[in-house]
C-alpha cells in the first residue's frame, strides 16, 4: 500500500517506511525528523518544471502532464517500485500546501500503475 501525507502532519507508526519525494528539503523540518526516513530527491520533478508549476492549481493539468514524462524516463522509478514491492505501507511525504494537487500525488498513481503492471507480467 502505498500513501501519502505532508511532511508537517504528525508522524503516525502506520505510515511504515516515509519517503520524502520532493527536491528540496522542506523549510523549517529538522533532517532528523521521523516523519522522514528516506529522501528520494531525484525522483521529485526537476526543478524547470517545480518553478514553472508554482503550486497554481490553473497549471495543475499541464504540471501533471510533464511530471508524468519527466517520471517514464527517470532512472529512481525502478527503485521505488523495489522500495515499493518490499515495504508495506511506504508513505510518500511532500512539502506542498495542496493536499490534492501536488507531486507526491502524481507520483503516488504512477508507482501504483507501474506496480499492477509489474504483477500481472508474472502470472
Amino acid at each position: 500500500m502505498i500513501k501519502i501525507k505532508r511532511v508537517y502532519d504528525p508522524f503516525d507508526v502506520t505510515d511504515g517506511l516515509t519517503i520524502l519525494v520532493d527536491r528540496l528539503w522542506p523549510r523549517g523540518v529538522r533532517r532528523s525528523t521521523p516523519n522522514v526516513e528516506m529522501w528520494m530527491r531525484d525522483i521529485a520533478p526537476s526543478d524547470a518544471l517545480r518553478k514553472r508549476y508554482m503550486h497554481d492549481p490553473a497549471k495543475w493539468k499541464m504540471f501533471k502532464t510533464r511530471y508524468l514524462s519527466e517520471l517514464k524516463k527517470n532512472h529512481m522509478v525502478e527503485a521505488m517500485l523495489d522500495i515499493a514491492t518490499v515495504n508495506d505501507p511506504v508513505t510518500l511525504v511532500y512539502s506542498s500546501c495542496d493536499k490534492k494537487r501536488n507531486n507526491a500525488a502524481v507520483l503516488k498513481a504512477f508507482v501504483q500503475s507501474k506496480l499492477r503492471s509489474r504483477s500481472r507480467r508474472k502470472c
